[in-house]
């Protein structure tokens, strides 16, 4: 199954048009822009392109990350700044084979031209995409990282042992039982001081993330979550 390239918060309808044409490339369809600064559809996306008007035809958009994310078992962002982060960092080569290898849907997320991804943007996101480049100029544009991401992808083989996989459950999953264990633990008290409650509900996201977690097993946490916050007769 091929992976959704998600572009988060472009700024640019040429560097989109370019991202098409190295998706194009190498046999992938499924662009999905995250809150596109100049809107979309955008008349500079095209030229660009250079005939992959199949890719922009079928871009779609999203709000928010999450929303972008929510059918997606796997997850991966890339990015050149270390992240103080609990994640797994992968080559292209690694995550490209292993989203061949998997039965699931993977979504790839990309940063804005300027800034890259927030930490916001990928404290939910299972493994962080590093490509390796001359530390005296780590630079690549964006339509530069989705080509050497789409064409490992184009190159790794299918595993034979994918059968065998743990598929872990789509983001709208996750994000379910973190918006449920974030309202029980308010509820609780948990959260304090107030001014460190972000920071909490980002460390226990990027925990929940990196455990991969089953759609079977987020039922039976969901469950878990429910029973304690249950009222307890005196």
């Amino acid at each position: 199954m091929e992976p959704a390239i998600i572009l988060v918060r472009p700024q640019l309808g040429m560097n989109i048009g370019m991202v098409a044409r190295a998706m194009a490339n190498f046999g992938l369809s499924d662009l999905r822009l995250v809150a596109p600064r100049d809107g979309w559809p955008n008349p500079d996306a095209g030229p660009p392109a250079a005939g992959a008007d199949h890719v922009l035809d079928r871009a779609q958009v999203f709000a928010c990350v999450g929303e972008a994310l929510a059918d997606c078992q796997l997850s991966y962002a890339t990015t050149f700044r270390p992240r103080d982060l609990m994640k797994p960092v992968m080559t292209p080569r690694a995550a490209a084979a292993a989203i061949r290898s998997s039965h699931g849907k993977a979504g790839i997320l990309f940063g804005p031209e300027r800034s890259g991804l927030a930490t916001d943007d990928i404290v939910t996101v299972q493994t962080l995409v590093t490509i390796p480049a001359a530390p005296s100029f780590a630079s690549l544009n964006l339509a530069q990282s989705v080509l050497v991401l789409a064409y490992e992808w184009f190159l790794a083989q299918a595993s034979p042992l994918a059968a065998a996989e743990r598929i872990p459950a789509p983001h709208a999953d996750l994000a379910g039982l973190l918006a449920q264990l974030n309202e029980a633990l308010a509820a609780a008290g948990y959260f304090h001081p107030p001014e460190r409650t972000r920071a909490t509900r980002r460390t226990l996201a990027g925990i929940l993330s990196a455990a991969r977690f089953t759609a079977d097993e987020i039922r039976t946490l969901r469950g878990v979550v429910r029973a304690l916050a249950r009222p307890r007769n005196p």
